[in-house]
C-alpha cells in the first residue's frame, strides 16, 4: 500500500451533510455573517479509517503560550506530515481543541478536506438569537461526494454558469482565464 495508491480516495469529498459552517465574520450590525466550510476532527478520522485503517497513526505535542497550541504528526502510509494547531478562543480554547486542530491541518497536508479551502465563502442572513445562519449554505455540485452529485454534465453546465458572473471583464484577464480552462481541459483528457 502507497500513499499514490489512494491519494484520490483520501481528497474526494465528503458527503455534504459532513461538511459544517462556521460564521468567519460579520456585518456591524450583525445581520449577516460570511461563512466558511470545515470538518471537525473525527470526520478525518473516520475518512483515515476508511482508505487506511491500519496505515495511519498521529501524535501529538502540546506547546506553551497564550492560548492553547499543539504540534500535530500525521503519518500516513509511512509518509509524515507536521502542522500545528491551535484552540481559539472563548469555551472552545482547550488542549482537546488545539490537537483537533493540528490533526485536521496535517490532514490537508495529504489532500483530507483540502478542496474546502476552494469554496466560495459566501455571505447569508445570520440570526444573532440563535447563534447561526438562517439558512445553510449549500455546497457546490463539484463539492459534493461521488454519490450525491447529478449524473451526467448537468453539475458541470450549472457550475459554469454561476462562475460566468465572476469572470474578470478585462479582456486580458479572460484570456489568461481562458488559457488556464483549456490547459486543464486537454490535461484532463490524456
Amino acid at each position: 500500500m502507497t500513499y499514490a495508491e489512494f491519494k484520490d480516495q483520501l481528497a474526494a469529498p465528503f458527503p455534504a451533510r459532513r461538511v459544517l459552517w462556521r460564521a468567519q465574520s460579520f456585518t456591524h450590525d450583525r445581520t449577516s455573517a460570511r461563512m466558511v466550510a470545515y470538518v471537525d476532527a473525527r470526520t478525518v478520522m473516520e475518512r483515515l479509517d476508511e482508505v487506511c485503517p491500519d496505515a495511519w497513526e498521529f501524535d501529538v505535542e502540546f506547546l506553551t503560550g497564550a492560548l492553547p497550541a499543539a504540534r500535530g504528526q500525521l503519518t500516513v502510509l509511512g509518509l509524515t506530515r507536521c502542522d500545528v494547531g491551535e484552540a481559539g478562543e472563548g469555551d472552545a480554547a482547550t488542549l482537546k481543541a488545539a490537537a483537533s486542530d493540528a490533526l485536521k491541518r496535517c490532514a490537508v497536508h495529504f489532500g483530507i478536506g483540502r478542496y474546502l479551502y476552494d469554496l466560495p465563502s459566501p455571505w447569508v442572513d445570520w440570526d444573532e438569537e440563535q447563534r447561526a445562519p438562517v439558512e445553510v449554505p449549500r455546497l457546490p455540485e463539484w463539492a459534493l461526494g461521488e454519490e450525491e452529485r447529478a449524473n451526467g454534465a448537468t453539475h458541470v453546465l450549472s457550475t459554469l454558469d454561476a462562475l460566468r458572473a465572476t469572470l474578470p471583464r478585462d479582456v486580458n484577464q479572460l484570456r489568461e482565464v481562458y488559457r488556464l480552462v483549456r490547459a486543464a481541459l486537454d490535461a484532463a483528457a490524456h
